[in-house]
Order: structure tokens, then C-alpha cells, then sequence
């Protein structure tokens, strides 16, 4: 569906630094497939050329890059080095835009590199003067906004720790995430706007802080240029007076290379979340290979993706910083006030690198958007989308309806991971419905249930060598176990993802959705994934989802439809569909109950939520309803069958 030109190609900083490997080992590798295989089989060859071709700073260089990169968990890398995440992140101090923030009913803001690294010296030396010191956890209940990003970077030059939720998580979600790290600080905005209306979060802070006596300091942001009143808030001060101060300087703390660095989440859906820590120097790697060499970004990108403080999509668009790129922070729905919007702030902000969702991109086809006859598009050269497999007819309303010659990359990996298994890179041409590669040293591959590599054929995601980015630890996990059992347990000493994967010959990617949502009617074994890219085709219906119901020994395919407005669910659609999933899957696929509902519930990072509606559906409680979205969707399914 594209083709990069052989000078776009040649320009590429993927091929610079695939001649740079050349040179340096006195080899001759000459594609992206040859780069990929060498750098699976040169592991520590390899994270040693990123090192250095991208000038990591540091204060003390490694002994030793990687002692074993079979053991997983627990190898360690860059052993003896000693650096700062945010000081890398802020190695740009000139007037050149850093951040520009839009924001639903907000004028629109801007931050050179240099009031952005003066932002993040008062505000770091404020966290010193409230005893804020090395592995202390400092979180953030904020939109995204640019002091969202001054905090984590003041944090994280002192060697604090960031952890941050969105202010739409509910009190429970909050809780069930914060509960568990006991953040000193806490940094807040008095609300945010959402589609037209203002949401006020103090009453939401009140509730959150009753039960999380660590926090001795709550910092307020204000959302708007109004000052609110924090006089209900214990322990408040507004963010101007907390960061008065003289600071022109910040003293980057010095630390090895796995210092924690973020906590982040797992979704939470069906219990408590996983509090799992990602250290500074594989996150600033791996971001660092995945912008620059995947993404080909540099300093002349504007870099935006859609993403609140609560994704991981966050923490990957601010490593752009690194580059010294310009980042759009945008704030509010994606379709306020029309459904055009967001294209319409591409071309505004003259954004080159737009990031969103497959939800986006199915939504905006369904709007009737056509922004290749409404808009003009010239400065975006790549459309990111992850949060959920892309489809075939996603790919043809982008090369039909968006840009023709854009190059559109598909990318898949995980909170887990703060990063991706599979991506773009701007050397390869793009197949429908396939994402590009496999990353750069990632030794990705499709298990089948022995434990056998295969090809062409759909199996379970794996990685069979050790990564930088892989989570340091859990967070209250001192024997290792929750972590063992998140990603080891299925097969031994190799990470296991939870992910249905395809990779054909040409080292395409084929990801079919979650495996642990798994439907296996008569005891075959099927994913979900099949069943909507046919429910996407079918004009009546708006949404879809699907799940597995236990009857009888054996498993029943449910498939629950909401119907666009004016279009009813009888029985003459019920067997169309059936008849189009018995053509286009097998007839192991055709839904056995097919029902319409009000809603479908989803997380607030946009997955639909297949295990905690087949809790419901058996009877069984839901325990973190926080964590999404639209918590009020499951009761459309309580005693539907």
C-alpha cells in the first residue's frame, strides 16, 4: 500500500545506522531483514552501537553490557554505568518549541527547551525542599498538559520515582494504583474539559487523599489561568508557590542503570492492577531505537500522539524530548467539537508524526470523515496506531480517505514492555494489514502450544532473548513470583505476551488480539480477532464484542451488537452474520448466541474488555470497575442470557 522511495530509504536514520554497523564490525548487511537477524543474534553488539551512534549521556560508562541474554527474568545490563534519565530528556536548551499544549476550551501554549528546562529546575528543587529524595514515588493524578511532563522530569533528575493516572480513573482506580506505591507527593489539576464540558476534579482529590495518608504534599495545577480554591485540600499549595524559587540549575542525579524510574499498570480489569517498574536506562535505550531508527524521527518532527497520562503512549511520545523534536500535548476528546478535529490540528500545528488509536481510525471512518478532500495533510509523513490490532479495511481508509502517500505503521507491544515487539520502519514498503517488523533486537517469534517456532501460521507472541526494557520488577513483589507468573509461565525462560501473532516470510506482522481472550468452542481454540474484522463489514453494526459462555462442558460464542441508530437486530441479520462469519472463518467461529446491547464496556486506554464482561455473564464479580472507561456498560450484560 506504500513504498518508500530508494532516496527516502537512503536519507532514512535507519539506514545510517545499518551503515554504521557495517563500518563498525567490517560486515555487509544490506536490508532491514539482514540489520533485524544480526541484531537478534548480537544482542549485546548491538545495544552497545545505540549507545553509542546516539551518544547516551552518562557520567560513568558500563563494564559490562549484558551478563546473560538468555535469563529472563533478571539480566542485567550496562552494568556500572551511571546516568539521568531527564537529563537526557532535556540535553536541548534553546528557544526551539519543545511542547505545545492544545487543550479542549484552553488557548493554546507553547514551551521553548530552555523555559521548559528552567520549569523543571524550580520545580525539582521544590521536591528537594519538601524532602523529596532518591527512590521516593511521586505520582500525578493529570491531564496531559506540559506540567505533567515538568513533574515526571524534575522527579526523575532527582531519582524519584513518576507514576501517573488520568483524572477520568475513578477514586477506586486511583487508589488501587496508588494504594499500593505510597507517593510522597502528588501532583494535581483542579479539572479538565472532556466534549464540550468541564469536569471539576477537587471533590475526586478529597476522596482519593482520605485514603492515602503518605502524601505529604498535594501540588495543584490549575487546569485554566483562574486560580481555584485548595482551601478543602489538606497539605495543598499551588503549583506557582510551590515552585517559587531561584532555581536556574538542575543537579541530575547520577544513578545506574536500572534505577526505577516509572511505575506503570496493568489494566486492572479483573483484579487489582500489577505495579510494574520500568528502570531508566532500558526505557531511554529503547525509546531512543524505536523513535529515532523505527520512526525516523528527528528534530525537525512534530510529534504528536493521542494519549492521556495514564498510557504508556505517554511516556513514549516525552522520550521525543531526547531527540529534540516538538511534542503536541493534546487535552480532551478526539472528535470536539466535530469529528474532524484532530485532523484539523495537524494541519494547524503543522504535526508530522501523528499517533493514535485503531479505535481512531475505525471511528473516524464511521463519522464519514474524508480528510483527503477536506484537508491538506502535507506536513504529516507517518500515522502511528496501536492500542488494538489494525485491520485490513483500517489501512484502506487511510490510503483512500486520509493521505495515499503517508506511511502508515501499525505498532504492537505493551505497558509490560513501555515499548513495542513489532513496528514500522520507514525502509520497508507496507502491506495491508500487516505491521512492518519486528523490532530491532527483539527476538520475536510465534509459539505453538509446545513450544515450537512456526511461520505463516497464527500463534502465541513470544520473545525468546533478554530486552532492556523488560520491567526491573513488580512493585510489592519481593520473591519475584507475580512477576514470574505474569509473562514465565507458560513456557519456561521465555517471555510470554498473552498476544496471537502471525510472522509470514518477509518478516511481516500479523497480530490478531489478546490469547488469554480465547474462545475454544468444542475445544478448538480460536481468537476474537477473526470474528469482528467480519462485524466491522456489516453496515448495521456500530460495535461488537465477543466472548466465550460455558455450557454444559463446553464453550459458547457470544456475540453482543450495538446497532448504528435506526437499524434493529432480527433474524434475518442474526443469520446473514452467521452466514458471513461461516464464509469468511470457519464454522467453528458462528456465534452461537447473538444478542444487542445499550454499551460495550472499554479501559480507558480504549480496549474493549472481553474477560470482565465473561465474568459477568458467569455470575462473577468484577473487582476494578475503575479501570474503565464506561464501568456502567456491564450492567447491559447482567442476566442477559
Amino acid at each position: 500500500m506504500y513504498q518508500p522511495s530508494v532516496e527516502q530509504i537512503e536519507r532514512s536514520q535507519m539506514f545510517e545506522f545499518k551503515e554504521y554497523i557495517n563500518g563498525r564490525h567490517g560486515i555487509n548487511l544490506e536490508n532491514y531483514q539482514d540489520l533485524h537477524g544480526w541484531s537478534v543474534n548480537q544482542i549485546p553488539d548491538f545495544w552497545e552501537a545505540v549507545w553509542s551512534y546516539f551518544d547516551i549521556i552518562h557520567s560513568e560508562s558500563y563494564t559490562q553490557i549484558v551478563d546473560d541474554v538468555s535469563k529472563m527474568p533478571g539480566a542485567k545490563w550496562f552494568n556500572g554505568a551511571r546516568l539521568n534519565f531527564a537529563e537526557n530528556l532535556l540535553r536541548h536548551r534553546d528557544d526551539k518549541i519543545a511542547l505545545i499544549f492544545k487543550g479542549e476550551g484552553q488557548p493554546t501554549r507553547k514551551l521553548t527547551y530552555c523555559e521548559l528546562y528552567l520549569a523543571v529546575a524550580k520545580t525539582a528543587q521544590a521536591l528537594k525542599n519538601v524532602g523529596v529524595q532518591k527512590g521516593d514515588c511521586i505520582a500525578g493524578f493529570i491531564p496531559n498538559m506540559p506540567e505533567s511532563i515538568i513533574a515526571m522530569l524534575a522527579t526523575t533528575s532527582i531519582g524519584a520515582i513518576w507514576s501517573s493516572s488520568s483524572p477520568d480513573f475513578g477514586i477506586n482506580g486511583v487508589l488501587d494504583r496508588f494504594s499500593q506505591i505510597k507517593p510522597k507527593v502528588l501532583f494535581a489539576a483542579n479539572g479538565y474539559f472532556y466534549n464540550g464540558k468541564s469536569h471539576d476534579s477537587l471533590e475526586k482529590l478529597q476522596g482519593i487523599l482520605q485514603d492515602l495518608p503518605t502524601v505529604e504534599k498535594v501540588v495543584v495545577i490549575p487546569y485554566s489561568e483562574i486560580n481555584p480554591n485548595i482551601s478543602s485540600i489538606n497539605n495543598s499549595i499551588l503549583y506557582s508557590d510551590f515552585t517559587a524559587n531561584e532555581a536556574e540549575k538542575i543537579e541530575f542525579k547520577q544513578l545506574p542503570f536500572d534505577q526505577p524510574l516509572y511505575i506503570m499498570y496493568s489494566s486492572g480489569t479483573t483484579g487489582l492492577p500489577k505495579s510494574i517498574v520500568h528502570g531508566a536506562g532500558g526505557t531511554l535505550l529503547q525509546h531512543i531505537k524505536e523513535l529515532r531508527l523505527h520512526c525516523d524521527i528527528s528534530e525537525q518532527d512534530n510529534v504528536f500522539y493521542f494519549t492521556t497520562c495514564g498510557w504508556m503512549m505517554w511516556n513514549w511520545l516525552v522520550s521525543n524530548l531526547a531527540i529534540g523534536a516538538t511534542l503536541t500535548l493534546y487535552d480532551g476528546a478526539p472528535f470536539y467539537p466535530d469529528s474532524n478535529a484532530m485532523w484539523d490540528m495537524a494541519d494547524e500545528l503543522g504535526i508530522t508524526v501523528f499517533g493514535t488509536s485503531a479505535k481512531f481510525i475505525a471511528a473516524s471512518e464511521v463519522a464519514g470523515n474524508n480528510p483527503i478532500s477536506t484537508n491538506d495533510l502535507s506536513s504529516v509523513r507517518l500515522i502511528l496506531s496501536t492500542g488494538s490490532p489494525l485491520m485490513e479495511e483500517n489501512f484502506d481508509y487511510i490510503y483512500r480517505n486520509v493521505k495515499k502517500n503517508v506511511h502508515l505503521a501499525s505498532v504492537s507491544g505493551g505497558t509490560d514492555i513501555i515499548s513495542c515487539f513489532a513496528g514500522g520502519s520507514p525502509t520497508l514498503p507496507v502491506y495491508r494489514g500487516e505491521l512492518q517488523c519486528c523490532g530491532l533486537a527483539m527476538d520475536v517469534d510465534s509459539f505453538d502450544y509446545q513450544g515450537k517456532s512456526r511461520r505463516n501460521e497464527k500463534g502465541e507472541l513470544v520473545c525468546k532473548k533478554a530486552f532492556p526494557s523488560m520491567p526491573i520488577y513488580f512493585w510489592n513483589d519481593p520473591d519475584g513470583q507475580k512477576y514470574h507468573n505474569a509473562y514465565f509461565d507458560q513456557y519456561d525462560g521465555i517471555w510470554y505476551h498473552g498476544d496471537y501473532i502471525e510472522i509470514n516470510d518477509h518478516g511481516g506482522v500479523t497480530i490478531y488480539g489478546r490469547s488469554d481472550a480465547t474462545l475454544n468452542p468444542g475445544g478448538v481454540r480460536i481468537g476474537t480477532a477473526e470474528i469482528y474484522r467480519v462485524i466491522e463489514q456489516i453496515p448495521e453494526i456500530a460495535d461488537s464484542l465477543v466472548v466465550g459462555v460455558q455450557s454444559e462442558g463446553d464453550e459458547l460464542v457470544a456475540l453482543f451488537l450495538i446497532m448504528n441508530e435506526d437499524e434493529i437486530l432480527n433474524d434475518i441479520l442474526v443469520n446473514q452474520i452467521k452466514s458471513s462469519i461461516r464464509k469468511n472463518c470457519t464454522p467453528r467461529h458462528v456465534p452461537s448466541i447473538v444478542k444487542s446491547v445499550e454499551d460495550i464496556p472499554y479501559t480507558i486506554s480504549g480496549k474493549k474488555v472481553e474477560l470482565a464482561v465473561k465474568k459477568v455473564l458467569h455470575g462473577e464479580e468484577v473487582t476494578n470497575k475503575d479501570a474503565l472507561a464506561n464501568p456502567e456498560a456491564l450492567d447491559c450484560f447482567k442476566d442477559i442470557l
